[in-house]
């Protein structure tokens, strides 16, 4: 495991806005089902901080008037050890409790890093994914007039997977792609660029490993690290999706008012340990340790953030449209919000031969939750003063569960796949036969 970051803390949810609105904030992290007997701990250490500062302030006027004393005393001749000793007494006080508050300050910022974003007031409140809503849905449910075989069964017998080798190789959820296999791949990915990048993102080709620091400013760390493989000698993370470093080309920038909103296109290998997920869909595509994703990442002025999310997730809907899948988008409830989003939309593809829809994008916006960890700030036109940005990001899509549905989705009774119309100038046949 990777040592303990210095972590330096952007204070999402400010001291200030806990002390000042604790009900509201306790309802609020309550609901994404946070521990709010934090509040009440942190809030403690506060009280013994501002105590601490308020000691020392105290003893320095002490101090003060103590050396004014010694000026005197030592024009008038009068003697000066007694008081000497007394401002010596009094600046070990300070010292100590200098110290003492150095100590309670890392303790706070260590459990600010802890606390989630706060829900936006437009997210239905639910424990768990039982309260999401379907918001929409897009085409029809395909129907076969044969015995329809699931994706691994078809990749296998058309050679363009290889779930032993991959075994063999790296162990469970690294698959091969092989031939035709790989090339499908491939042409989804520049097929998803080249959508993206025609609707006005910028393509970037980012680092697939990343800092600690970059990790927490998206709010991966500290809360997940056991679900991140990491280069402990090198203190460096694999990046668990493109969202990271993209996020992270403004770490500590002004951002130009007038450039808003920007607009990145990322495609990246994404590597995702999930201690806590073994055992769930991991047959074939379903769950990898790694796998490619083309992700899109804004920065946008807060005041058009959430008009910058339904557009977010019209252009990730835009990629399964174009190839004919059907789909439905789904408002997630407050308990089953990541981390570090206000609010978010997962699009889920059907697959027919599990009989179930798979989630293959979550578009989501953090609000200035990732801006203020990543310090991201605009000068307003309006007011002249610094402002936090909005960060939004969506999978624009996630290949393997996409796979999943264009292999299950366009196979026909003789065993071969239609490829969708979209896809043919990338891979120059209109099927896969054996």
């Amino acid at each position: 495991m990777i040592k303990p970051l210095s972590f330096i803390t952007y204070n999402m949810i400010s001291l200030k806005n806990i002390r000042e609105n604790k009900d509201t904030i306790s309802e609020k992290l309550k609901s994404k089902n946070f521990d709010i007997t934090k509040i009440d701990k942190v809030l403690k250490l506060d009280s013994n901080w501002r105590e601490g500062v308020v000691q020392v302030e105290k003893l320095k006027g002490k101090r003060n008037s103590a050396s004014k004393q010694i000026s005197i005393n030592k024009k008038e001749n009068k003697p000066t050890d007694d008081i000497i000793e007394e401002m010596q007494n009094v600046s070990s006080e300070i010292k100590q409790i200098d110290v003492k508050n150095i100590e309670i300050k890392a303790d706070i910022d260590s459990l600010l890093l802890d606390f989630p974003n706060i829900p936006n007031e437009s997210v239905p409140i639910g424990v768990d994914e039982s309260s999401n809503k379907v918001i929409r849905s897009w085409g029809e449910k395909p129907s076969f007039d044969f015995e329809i075989q699931s994706h691994i069964d078809i990749a296998e017998s058309l050679d363009l997977l290889n779930f032993k080798a991959g075994s063999k190789i790296s162990g469970s959820g690294f698959p091969v792609y092989i031939d035709r296999g790989a090339k499908l791949e491939r042409s989804l990915i520049n097929f998803m660029l080249d959508m993206h990048t025609s609707n006005g993102y910028r393509e970037m080709f980012p680092p697939f490993l990343v800092s600690g620091e970059s990790m927490q400013t998206t709010g991966q760390l500290p809360k997940f690290i056991d679900d991140m493989y990491d280069i402990p000698k090198d203190e460096l993370f694999c990046i668990p999706t493109a969202e990271v470093p993209v996020t992270n080309y403004y770490r500590s920038d002004e951002i130009d008012e007038s450039k808003l909103p920007i607009k990145f296109a990322a495609y990246s290998a994404c590597f995702r340990r999930e201690a806590g997920s073994y055992g769930k869909d991991t047959r074939g595509l379903l769950r990898l340790h790694q796998f490619n994703k083309v992700e899109l990442v804004k920065f946008v002025h807060p005041d058009t953030s959430y008009d910058e999310l339904e557009s977010l997730v019209e252009d990730a809907e835009k990629v399964l449209q174009t190839l004919g899948l059907h789909y439905r988008v789904i408002e997630l409830c407050t308990g089953d919000l990541s981390f570090s989003a206000a609010k978010c939309y997962d699009i889920e593809v059907w697959s027919p031969y599990e009989n179930k829809y798979l989630e293959v994008s979550s578009c989501s916006n953090f609000e200035a939750f990732q801006s203020h960890r990543g310090s991201m700030r605009f000068r307003s036109s309006d007011t002249g003063k610094m402002e936090y940005i909005h960060t939004l990001n969506g999978s624009g899509v996630a290949t393997p569960r996409l796979m999943v549905a264009l292999i299950e989705n366009y196979q026909q009774k003789d065993g071969t796949i239609s490829i969708p119309s979209a896809l043919h100038d990338y891979m120059n046949i209109p099927s896969i036969s054996k």
